[in-house]
């Protein structure tokens, strides 16, 4: 069968075959998009419970995310670790600022500044703050803290600081108050430390000697506090300091230590009588005293000779020779009371672990307590040569040298 269009024939195919092609294809693009998306439900129940993640997956988060009406489990955020605070801010410390006319600070120094009130308020004044960060390590407990710029406050322990009271006055106040030629701005009232309860840092008690001094009438502040740095420095184990010295803690003698309070244990104030009791077993004494009536008479001449006595000492002892009747020292009758001790230099073997060495003032020398403590202990005189004419050595420079070479001595005597 053909067509003819605009004079061309053209073969027709059978009609059912091309609708029946047509319709199949039309319904299958119909039915393709009338589908709807598919949407996976997630069994729920004991089944959904054994349902193990796949890897990398947690339990339940799926099931969570999948379904629109599963409720949103609210997960708590872990609780803070405690953590110690850093900064003077973060741990709420708080200070006062003095008014204008505020006695305070006055009536602190007042007390701190004498001793009968520092003894009986039990108080003591440090000033500067190497000194107090020193104490506050040591574990002393400060009391007040007068400063005049926070900066200063900052710099200190902040631990240390919970339970003080804190005073920022003008930085005039301090000035008037302070024993520095400049002062450093902060000053703090503590309460007299206990060589007890103190800590005292590894160093020094890692390098600790047998080795004691022993304080007798010595009354300057600079020499005290020269002499306590050398003990600290040669490794004292303790400090003994007997009545008739000056106070430890006075001001000026904390000045010239340097920190040495709260590096060596300080013993103050003891009778002669309690001094022993400080003592360990078999220990010997040993006095450094080269201006007494007792050296002058039994200082010999070989010992003068070799320059361990200055000419205004020999002129002395000849004087008191001549006198004799009249003299009330004089070398014979002295030797019924006065104890006899052996007299050597400094730099011969005599340290022996453990030991005593008794520093004299240089205005009244060692005292006779000290040379019977010596002579039941089995002890001796230590004398420092010095260039004939020249007096004897300042306390301080005497201490060190002592000091220094019974250290010497006693590691010498500690290595095989």
């Amino acid at each position: 069968m053909a067509i003819l269009v605009n004079g061309v024939r053209w073969p027709m195919r059978p009609l059912l075959r091309v609708a029946q092609t047509w319709g199949l294809d039309a319904r299958r693009w119909v039915r393709a998009l009338r589908r709807s998306p598919v949407k996976v439900l997630f069994p729920s129940g004991p089944a959904a419970a054994e349902r193990k993640p796949g890897p990398g997956k947690q339990p339940g988060k799926d099931a969570a995310e999948g379904s629109p009406h599963a409720p949103r489990v609210q997960r708590t955020p872990p609780a803070p670790a405690f953590r110690q605070p850093s900064t003077w801010e973060e741990s709420g410390l708080r200070y006062d600022k003095a008014l204008p006319g505020d006695r305070r600070l006055s009536t602190v120094m007042t007390i701190v500044k004498s001793r009968p009130f520092r003894e009986k308020q039990g108080k003591i004044l440090l000033e500067g703050r190497r000194l107090i960060a020193d104490a506050l390590k040591a574990g002393a407990v400060p009391k007040v803290f007068f400063f005049s710029r926070v900066e200063y406050l900052k710099e200190l322990p902040v631990d240390k600081l919970k339970g003080v009271s804190l005073i920022k006055v003008k930085f005039e106040d301090i000035k008037d108050w302070s024993d520095l030629v400049t002062p450093q701005g902060i000053m703090g009232i503590f309460a007299r430390p206990d060589h007890v309860k103190m800590t005292f840092p590894e160093t020094q008690l890692h390098h600790s000697l047998p080795l004691l001094l022993i304080c007798d009438n010595l009354r300057d502040p600079g020499n005290l506090g020269t002499i306590l740095r050398s003990a600290a420095g040669a490794g004292c184990s303790k400090v003994l300091l007997t009545k008739g010295c000056v106070d430890a803690w006075e001001p000026k003698v904390l000045r010239a230590g340097m920190g040495a309070h709260f590096q060596v244990p300080i013993i103050n104030n003891l009778d002669w009588e309690s001094v022993p009791s400080y003592l360990p077993p078999e220990t010997r004494v040993y006095v450094a005293d080269n201006s007494g009536l007792y050296a002058q008479a039994q200082i010999s001449k070989k010992a003068s000779d070799h320059g361990w006595m200055c000419d205004r000492q020999l002129s002395k002892l000849h004087k008191y020779e001549e006198e004799e009747e009249e003299a009330v020292l004089e070398t014979e009758a002295g030797k019924g009371w006065l104890p006899e001790l052996e007299v050597q230099s400094y730099d011969l073997d005599w340290a022996e672990a453990p030991a005593a060495v008794v520093i004299g003032g240089e205005t009244h020398g060692v005292s006779l307590e000290s040379l019977q403590l010596a002579e039941s202990t089995g002890g001796k005189r230590l004398l420092i040569p010095v260039v004939p004419g020249v007096d004897s050595l300042n306390s301080a420079m005497a201490a060190s040298i002592l000091l220094f070479e019974a250290k010497r001595q006693l590691r010498l005597r500690a290595d095989p």
